[in-house]
């Protein structure tokens, strides 16, 4: 390796690895612009490539197929939620859950390709099948846990089942993005806060009763009093 190509203290790399990087990288995100609009079966290498400059031989010498670019394109979308989602040190769960919903409202390419390919994979031959039926258990398998917590904890109300509280959740969720790709005045955002707050929060009002020695006006609806109850973030 020359001088020229070795990465320099405090830089990223350079030379031949560095344009490499560039170019895959500048192929995954023209992936995400096919697939978020046509999803996997629509989407061509072909299309990608000509977006990129390339030829679909060219295109094949940085990724061995259709389904490893597809790959790499969810595995570079869920990166970017976990990042929307934070820290869970430093942000409560059910913060974590409204950053995710902000970020998706802010990101129409990613929410349209989770939209669309997570209906493409209902097809058991889809090549992501198997992995989006296992998002969906596990997600509801952590939400479910949590919810539990939070019933034992009191932030959560008693009277809910909660396995079908969390299948619910993301019911929820997936509705309220598609609503919003077909009408972008849809505030995902307002509504996730307001189901949350009307459908965990404890029934009773006394446990959300304000201190009589500081009364404080009834909480807008979808805001949240006191510990807010634990929900998983959503993607």
């Amino acid at each position: 390796m020359s001088t020229d190509e070795r990465p320099a203290a405090g830089r990223g790399p350079r030379g031949p690895y560095a344009t490499g990087q560039a170019r895959r990288q500048a192929i995954v995100d023209e992936a995400l612009a096919v697939f978020s609009r046509t999803g996997f079966n629509g989407g061509s290498l072909r299309e990608i490539a000509k977006r990129v400059g390339m030829t679909p031989a060219g295109l094949l010498h940085h990724f061995a197929g259709k389904e490893e670019l597809f790959a790499e394109v969810l595995h570079q979308r869920d990166e970017k939620v976990r990042e929307a989602a934070g820290d869970p040190a430093e942000h409560t769960l059910v913060e974590q859950a409204r950053r995710v919903v902000a970020h998706n409202q802010t990101s129409r390419g990613l929410t349209s390709l989770y939209a669309i390919v997570s209906a493409e994979a209902v097809d058991p031959e889809h090549p992501s099948h198997a992995d989006f039926a296992a998002r969906y258990r596990d997600r509801a398998a952590e939400a479910e846990e949590i919810l539990r917590r939070g019933q034992r904890d009191g932030e959560v109300r008693d009277d809910i089942d909660p396995a079908s509280a969390a299948r619910l959740i993301s019911a929820v969720m997936d509705g309220i993005q598609l609503q919003w790709l077909l009408d972008e005045s849809v505030d995902m955002v307002s509504l996730f806060e307001e189901f949350v707050g009307r459908y965990l929060h404890p029934a009773d009002p006394l446990s959300r009763a304000p201190s009589a020695a500081a009364p404080t006006a009834p909480p807008e609806p979808g805001t949240t009093t006191g510990r807010s109850p634990a929900v998983p973030p959503t993607a």
